[in-house]
């Protein structure tokens, strides 16, 4: 049986390691990739920890959820993965169902770093509220990666206002400069927080949400409590949940106001839903109005890249 080089979980406690493997098969109708890239996503973080809400708590893993290949004929493409099948590998198999062909000089690099985050906001705007052109967006976690990167996204769909929220001052106020018409800074002071996110928000029309837990419980309150017309629609999409996995909402928030709660991700949006947006996607990364900062690697290097803490606006980018 062929082998190859993979990174390999072993245990949920440690990083990736550097190993030899086989060669994945790929079934009937699927198609055998060479991996030229791969992002190094939190959400590829947390199925090798274990955590994720897919994760089957079954080891050894190869990780990675997407990533960029090249086909037989040489044809380049983003791919995702199937759940049960990593991507950091030399090769790695894939549905052409989940393939997005690039251009043969895409930035590879770039592609693999920005997709994943980008995809978040892109596939929850799209696929999961009925956005009517001009409404307002609030992002709430505006100042990690995928919250960045979804101030650009919302004005790029054609959003009219857009508030950013989050705890880093700094990255804050560089959020103006890329689009966002106000920001508001998350703080322990919860009660000046609900103040701020009351005068600056309260009248908004979409939640895009990265953080969940406490901030989310104060947020909603805040909004609802501000809104002049609480029977106007307020779409809150989950996505994310970095301040914890559950928050306490009073039954009021829900029968005073029109506050409609979705989530965004693996299962609510299907697959065949997922692949139908990414070539768009795809190109306004390969154009560069969508993007962050890959970090490249040789996969050799996993379990020491792994553990180097990223720099605002940056991820590590896996190379074969």
């Amino acid at each position: 049986m062929e082998s190859m080089h993979a990174a390999v979980v072993t245990s949920f406690d440690e990083p990736p390691h550097y190993r030899t493997v086989a060669a994945p098969q790929p079934r009937e109708g699927d198609m055998l990739l060479d991996v030229l890239a791969v992002g190094v996503h939190p959400r590829t973080r947390s199925g090798a920890a274990g955590r994720h809400y897919t994760s089957s708590g079954r080891l050894p893993l190869v990780p990675g959820v997407d990533g960029v290949g090249r086909r037989p004929d040489g044809t380049l493409v983003y791919f995702v993965a199937e759940d049960d099948e990593g991507t950091m590998a030399e090769r790695a198999v894939a549905s052409p169902a989940r393939t997005v062909e690039l251009p043969r000089d895409a930035d590879v690099a770039r592609i693999a770093a920005a997709m994943n985050p980008a995809m978040s906001s892109w596939v929850a705007l799209r696929r999961r509220v009925s956005l009517q052109p001009g409404q307002s967006v609030l992002v709430l976690g505006a100042t990690g990666t995928a919250g960045t990167m979804a101030v650009r996204v919302a004005k790029l769909l054609g959003e009219g206002r857009v508030v950013g929220a989050g705890r880093d001052r700094e990255r804050l106020d560089a959020l103006l400069a890329i689009g966002a018409d106000e920001v508001v800074q998350l703080t322990d002071d919860a009660d000046a927080t609900a103040r701020a996110l009351a005068a600056a928000a309260s009248e908004i029309d979409v939640v895009l949400d990265y953080v969940w837990g406490p901030p989310t419980e104060q947020a909603i309150v805040a909004l609802l409590m501000g809104r002049s017309d609480r029977s106007r629609p307020l779409d809150w999409i989950e996505i994310g949940s970095v301040a914890g996995p559950t928050i306490a909402l009073p039954s009021a928030a829900l029968r005073s106001a029109a506050l409609r709660l979705v989530g965004s991700g693996q299962g609510s949006v299907s697959a065949r839903a997922y692949v139908a947006e990414l070539p768009a996607l795809a190109d306004e990364i390969d154009a560069g109005r969508i993007g962050v900062i890959p970090r490249t690697a040789p996969l050799a290097r996993v379990e020491e890249e792994w553990q180097r803490p990223e720099a605002p606006g940056e991820r590590l980018v896996l190379i074969p």
